[in-house]
């Protein structure tokens, strides 16, 4: 049996739709969302209540001088995140992988943000 595209984006956002029930953003601790795409890959840090981005990272900005797609860029918008959102106030937030497998990327992000300081 095959996987296509639309079986694997339909499975991805079944997978958010079902993590999204319950990881919700507050001004306490906001939502650290990761978007990833084949190309780039985006970290929002967001206030849910409010529905306000507090702090973003990605490869898509101009001042970004890497690639965007792999292990290693994904490390240093973790790292970037986590000292935006530190600036902004922030410590402690909640993960939301977007219903991607924590595998990667994600799982990059994700490590290069604790060790830069945020905790989830």
């Amino acid at each position: 049996m095959k996987n296509t595209s639309s079986e694997r984006r339909r499975n991805r956002q079944r997978r958010h739709y079902r993590v999204r029930k319950s990881v919700s953003g507050t001004s306490q601790r906001p939502r650290l969302a990761v978007h990833r795409s084949s190309k780039h890959i985006t970290a929002q840090v967001i206030d849910d209540v409010a529905r306000v981005t507090l702090a973003s990272a990605s490869t898509i900005e101009k001042s970004w001088d890497g690639t965007g797609g792999t292990v290693d860029a994904a490390k240093k918008i973790g790292e970037l995140v986590a000292s935006r959102a530190k600036d902004a106030g922030i410590e402690t937030v909640v993960f939301d992988r977007g219903g991607n497998l924590y595998h990667g990327r994600v799982a990059a992000l994700a490590e290069s943000a604790r060790e830069a300081g945020l905790e989830f």
